[in-house]
């Protein structure tokens, strides 16, 4: 082993640990990436069955395929990566990480100075998952749960729901002028409500509906929710932010121990021409770093 302590050296031990930190790293999110991908494919089979959910921004299993398709692949070259010691495999799959960190965190901020445009964008699409609310087994599912969850009635209030054909005033039936049975206001834990009990509710002022059923918008609401669980959110959001953070950190130390192992053991290569005994004894010993290029000079 080489006595040069004072030059950043690949050492057989931190080579190993940041190897197999990757490799189990990578492997992890390659499995995760996969599970996503397949419930993505089953939910749009479903989909496809029942024609549920038209738009890309209310179609959950399209979501989970294009996120499934993306950690499945860039996790994979994270995987060939760590086994091969390939710099530009281990660049692309840590400047990828970067690139998704990066915009995360741009997403999040637009979100927060563009807050009005956000809400309006999201009562914009919840509308339109209103009106085929009956038809989109998906959505009618998320909305239900949304509702019962926050409390909440609609996307901006409770008169979103005059888009749907069943709910319009205009339309026949005793689900004219009303709202689903998932808006009205429970008083006991697990209680089957009337589903009727929004019949005409349309017709009247918010006022007059305070005990019959939330007025409040789910929009509203679910950022009312997001300021009073501020610790779950900044949670999440760690959750989510660590681990490609942690990503990138070990990629990149990972990358200058590989670098380091090709600049320290390239001498190998400069008595190729040479019929010395230990020259060429070097040489064999750099031609069985195919797999693992850090390969730590033996004396």
């Amino acid at each position: 082993m080489t006595n040069n302590g004072d030059i950043r050296y690949c050492h057989r031990f931190s080579y190993l640990v940041l190897k197999f930190t990757l490799f189990a790293y990578a492997i992890v999110w390659w499995l995760i990436g996969g599970f996503v991908l397949a419930i993505g494919i089953y939910a749009e089979v479903e989909r496809q069955r029942y024609k549920t959910l038209e738009g890309m921004f209310l179609a959950p299993a399209l979501i989970l395929i294009l996120l499934g398709i993306a950690m499945f692949i860039v996790s994979f070259i994270g995987v060939l990566a760590s086994l091969r010691d390939n710099l530009t495999l281990l660049k692309v799959f840590m400047y990828t990480l970067s690139v998704c960190l990066i915009l995360e965190l741009l997403g999040g901020i637009l979100a927060l100075v563009f807050h009005n445009q956000t809400v309006e964008l999201l009562n914009k699409n919840i509308k339109r998952g209103i009106v085929n609310y009956y038809d989109d087994l998906d959505f009618k599912n998320i909305m239900d749960f949304v509702q019962r969850k926050f409390k909440c009635c609609g996307g901006q209030e409770y008169k979103d729901w005059g888009v749907n054909m069943y709910h319009n005033c205009t339309a026949p039936g005793p689900l004219a002028c009303g709202v689903p049975h998932t808006c009205c206001i429970t008083t006991e834990p697990n209680e089957v409500p009337n589903t009727l009990c929004g019949y005409q509710v349309l017709m009247k002022e918010r006022l007059d509906l305070i005990d019959t059923i939330y007025i409040r918008g789910c929009t509203d609401a679910f950022f009312i929710w997001l300021m009073d669980n501020y610790k779950i959110m900044a949670g999440l959001l760690l959750g989510i932010l660590l681990p490609q953070f942690f990503g990138v950190i070990i990629s990149w130390l990972y990358i200058t121990r590989v670098e380091d192992a090709i600049s320290q053991c390239s001498h190998y290569t400069d008595g190729l021409l040479s019929s010395n005994v230990e020259d060429r004894r070097a040489k064999s010993q750099g031609h069985m770093a195919k797999w693992f290029k850090c390969m730590p000079e033996i004396d």
